[in-house]
């Protein structure tokens, strides 16, 4: 019985930290926002699965990313410039 006890913690854990790894940020936050709504403090759950916003997370709140459509690159090596190809766009034209 205590061994089946200590593999369950065991592998809670580990799927724990894959979730706070591995999961996609929007997953995350969901998990967050379920957990949150059963009682436990959203603020300590945000930091322990790395959804806080930040300049790096492409959430937009630093306004670093810019907006610009395929926007040209400059030149690092002297050779010619890159084309940067937008995926996601903004509007739903």
């Amino acid at each position: 019985m205590w061994q089946e006890i200590i593999v369950g913690i065991v592998v809670a854990a580990a799927a724990l930290h894959a979730a706070r790894k591995y999961l996609p940020a929007a997953w995350r936050q969901q998990i967050v926002f379920a957990l949150s709504r059963r009682g436990l403090p959203q603020d300590k759950l945000a930091r322990f699965f790395n959804t806080e916003s930040s300049c790096g997370s492409g959430c937009g709140s630093c306004g670093g990313c810019g907006d610009s459509s395929a926007a040209l690159a400059p030149p690092s090596d002297g050779g010619p410039a890159r084309r940067v190809i937008k995926i996601y766009s903004s509007s739903n034209a």
